[in-house]
């Protein structure tokens, strides 16, 4: 897959792995972000070598993220989705969902799916709605995986 790079001002998105701070992500993820309390490095940077990824950048510094999940024919997950809180109010978690819904490798999906307790507003602006049928909707969710891995 080509990597996509998009600039507007002095933000860059990109999907250059190699670009991704790791430690960053992992620091914002496993202690600030509160759906994945506690996940272990190794965690994170297994999950990032197995999705496609978008990095804001500002000066090679990177400030936010959001990884996708999909087979890139049917259905694709979003999450890990994150401005820096001294980055916020610029736009750029809109930027990043805009970038992210008009990526080639991502269109003609049947369907897009995202858990979130946070910013709704944002994601309902791209087509995001809650679950038409949430008693359709399973899951098998272990909250305390990460707790045994340390």
């Amino acid at each position: 897959m080509n990597t996509i790079e998009v600039i507007k001002g002095e933000f860059l998105i990109s999907t250059d792995r190699n670009k991704l701070n790791l430690e960053l992500i992992h620091t914002f993820l496993a202690t600030e972000a509160g759906w994945c309390d506690d996940i272990p490095f190794k965690t994170v940077k297994y999950s990032i070598a197995n999705s496609l990824n978008f990095g804001i950048y500002k000066n090679e510094e990177q400030v936010g993220f959001a990884r996708i999940i999909s087979d890139y024919a049917t259905i694709a997950y979003l999450g890990d989705v994150f401005v820096l809180d001294a980055y916020r109010g610029f736009g750029l978690s809109s930027w990043l969902m805009e970038v992210i819904t008009n990526h080639p490798n991502l269109q003609g999906l049947r369907r897009w799916i995202l858990l979130t307790d946070t910013a709704p507003w944002l994601y309902k602006k791209f087509g995001f709605t809650a679950v038409r049928h949430p008693e359709y909707y399973m899951e098998k969710h272990d909250p305390g995986v990460y707790k045994e891995e340390i």
